[in-house]
């Protein structure tokens, strides 16, 4: 859909007032329709007629991340004007005394906007078609509630939440070389009262385990702290309006005083010691929002995975008093190790070498795959459970 102030015969014009505001007469709307759009897109421009021409000049969104089954999102009394679906998507529009409506479904999730005659039938119109649209699935013990954000070419930043399966830290200690284990006791069993720092960083080699203790965490955690896991790192420190929509604006729903943890996996180019040059402003907006003006008022840890050795890191990131942790996670050695699969898998020890194995090696030997097949298997589909 395309706006165009020429004239233009075949042009489909929106209906004004006989006598517009000045607001009005500054926007006058033409649209061009032509292959190129969908009628989903038709239902769009349809939809933002009353409101640009001020009949309408009150509106309301909500965004619902899993619809539930049958639920239709229509208020009562609606009458659809206009339906179509396409192939990740359907729109429909209906109206009723005094507001307009629109339905965007993608997936399990929708957009619902209302624009009414005022703000209060606007707000009401949309409360009414929302209301147990929402499903909520049974919180089962083992799972914890986490947020992914990223930058959605049609909506901008978005964030949805999951219900991720994560075992306690009991369950999960015997998976961490003894060192790291000790380092990660302490870690669990933080309140908001023992945070010094803002930025909580894991590194070592891949397949050592550094998201699986943070699944771990974000359970131990989750009476005080959502956890939220950014799914584009390097666009985050880069786009400034990303960066405050995510780490600054508040939340619908969250609840005062709670904090939040931003994950950020694998990034080495943001930290690593020559990343002042190669990463820009990013390095800076990192620092600033764990211990500067950026994160002044706003209970946010920013928690960081990456593979770079400590030595290659950069200064400015380690200094003391910045980290709330700083732990290298390693692989077991082979005594470790051992212990693991005997525990887990008897019988298959005799495919350790001689210097340990990561978690990532011990998982794929528990399924029985030989010695060789290890590290390529560390890079495919299951090494992001265990990096």
């Amino acid at each position: 859909m395309c706006a165009d102030r020429r004239p233009d015969a075949r042009r489909q014009t929106l209906p004004t007032e006989a006598d517009p505001t000045p607001a009005e007469r500054s926007l006058p709307i033409r649209l061009n329709v032509d292959d190129s759009d969908s009628p989903s897109d038709v239902i769009d421009a349809l939809f933002l007629g009353r409101f640009a021409t001020g009949e309408q000049p009150y509106a309301h969104s909500r965004s619902v991340d899993r619809v539930r089954s049958g639920a239709t999102l229509l208020p009562p009394a609606a009458t659809v004007v206009r339906s179509a679906r396409d192939d990740d998507r359907s729109a429909t529009l209906a109206e009723g005394e005094g507001w307009t409506l629109l339905v965007s479904r993608w997936n399990r999730g929708a957009d619902v906007s209302v624009t009414a005659t005022c703000d209060t039938l606007a707000k009401s119109v949309l409360a009414q078609a929302v209301e147990g649209a929402e499903d909520e699935p049974e919180p089962q013990p083992e799972n914890v509630t986490m947020g992914f954000w990223y930058v959605s070419p049609r909506r901008g930043p978005h964030r949805t939440t999951r219900q991720i399966s994560a075992g306690t830290w009991e369950e999960v200690r015997a998976n961490y070389t003894a060192p790291v284990a000790d380092a990660l006791d302490g870690l669990m069993k933080i309140t908001p009262a023992d945070i010094a720092g803002r930025l909580l960083l894991l590194h070592g080699p891949p397949g050592t385990g550094k998201t699986s203790a943070l699944r771990t965490l974000a359970r131990s955690w989750r009476d005080w702290c959502q956890v939220d896991c950014v799914l584009d790192p390097e666009r985050l420190f880069n786009d400034v309006g990303y960066l405050m929509d995510i780490a600054i604006g508040e939340d619908e729903g969250t609840e005062r005083g709670r904090w939040r943890l931003l994950l950020l996996e694998d990034c080495d180019e943001l930290i690593r010691g020559e990343a002042r040059h190669t990463a820009g402003q990013a390095l800076s907006r990192l620092l600033n929002l764990t211990d500067g003006l950026l994160g002044q008022g706003r209970n946010v840890l920013v928690g960081v995975t990456t593979n770079e050795d400590l030595e290659r890191l950069h200064p400015a990131v380690v200094r003391p008093g910045r980290c709330l942790a700083r732990i290298e996670v390693g692989p077991l050695t082979r005594k470790e190790a051992a212990d693991w699969l005997g525990r887990e898998a008897p019988g298959k020890e005799t495919g350790l070498g001689r210097e340990g194995a990561t978690l990532a090696e011990l998982f794929a030997l528990r399924r029985g795959v030989g010695p060789a097949s290890v590290p390529a298997q560390t890079e495919g589909a299951d090494a992001g459970l265990y990096l």
